[in-house]
């Protein structure tokens, strides 16, 4: 692949997310990405703009009198 640029599989590994994940961030315009072919690449500099989360789903709150 090109240097500096990582695929969606690669980019799911360094994050620990799946690749669908991986997807969904570049749908949402959160990772930015250049479509080759059929493979999105991802620079690898770009990854620092969702590796800053919270994983799972946010805890319930539920209030009490």
């Amino acid at each position: 692949m090109l240097e500096g640029y990582l695929t969606t599989k690669e980019v799911a590994e360094k994050l620990g997310v799946s690749v669908g994940r991986v997807k969904q961030f570049v749908a949402e315009k959160r990772l930015p990405a250049v479509k080759v072919g059929h493979t999105n690449l991802i620079k690898e500099e770009d990854l620092s703009l969702v590796s800053v989360r919270q994983n799972g789903r946010p805890s319930k709150v539920t209030e009490t009198s």
